[in-house]
């Protein structure tokens, strides 16, 4: 007889110049979750990979997706996908292709990308990925709150740069069941009613989120990247989340 589990698999996958190592400390708060919880590492971003730079969003894409088959819940609810930041445009695309796979989609200071829509579109074509910038031109796009000193050098010690190919790369939307899929929005660095009514308003960053058909909304006031700055915190939402019905 296959013993029942509480939650379903979950997979995180994280933005810009981040491997699966972002996730540790989240990893050592999930508890009796733990067992069934798996960071990856995107397809460009692995730092032993000699054609990283080549990698594609597809390539992404299609990883994610094997992640999905792998994590096989033997109940058949899918897996629950947490997608931090830059994570949100091949997590997109897999919602848009799979939906079926996945129990609950989980952006965290993220959210959903419009058909049609590129990272960096005009990206130079003369470069072939973009490094980590500085600190301090990095706080200018994106809130270090609650980062520690350690946690940074940590970041820029294991920071892998970003191909090219995904910067530049379209995501291709048609299938309207993944807004089926129950979704909770993490909001971070900007709150979760000001995501709400710029989604309401049309804003081209946000708009796809009122098209969800249940919305989740929860606060977790720091920087963009909590998995530092609150780890506990939010291995308490991912749990939450991964356990309610949807």
């Amino acid at each position: 007889m296959t013993p029942s589990h509480s939650t379903p698999p979950i997979i995180l996958v994280a933005g810009h110049w981040l491997g699966a190592w972002a996730w540790d400390e989240v990893l050592d708060h999930m508890g009796p979750d733990r067992d069934r919880t798996v960071a990856v590492t995107l397809p460009g971003l692995d730092p032993d990979d000699p054609e990283r730079s080549t990698r594609t969003l597809e390539d992404q894409a299609s990883a994610i997706h094997n992640a999905l088959i792998r994590s096989g819940d033997p109940e058949g609810r899918g897996s629950v996908l947490v997608a931090h930041s830059g994570a949100n445009a091949p997590v997109s695309l897999v919602l848009d292709r799979h939906p079926h796979l996945v129990h609950r989609v989980v952006w965290v200071d993220s959210g959903p990308m419009a058909p049609g829509t590129a990272f960096a579109p005009d990206f130079p074509p003369e470069l072939k990925e973009l490094p980590l910038p500085s600190f301090d031109e990095l706080e200018q796009q994106a809130s270090l709150e609650g980062v520690s000193e350690a946690a940074r050098d940590r970041f820029r010690a294991k920071a892998v740069p970003q191909p090219a190919p995904v910067l530049r790369a379209e995501v291709d939307l048609t299938n309207d069941a993944r807004w089926a899929v129950p979704t909770t929005l993490v909001c971070c660095s900007i709150s979760g009613a000001q995501v709400q009514e710029l989604a309401g308003g049309g804003h081209p960053m946000f708009a796809e989120v009122a098209n969800f058909e249940t919305l989740e909304v929860v606060d977790l006031p720091t920087g963009h990247w909590p998995m530092w700055s609150r780890p506990a915190d939010l291995a308490r939402i991912i749990r939450t989340a991964a356990s309610g019905t949807g």
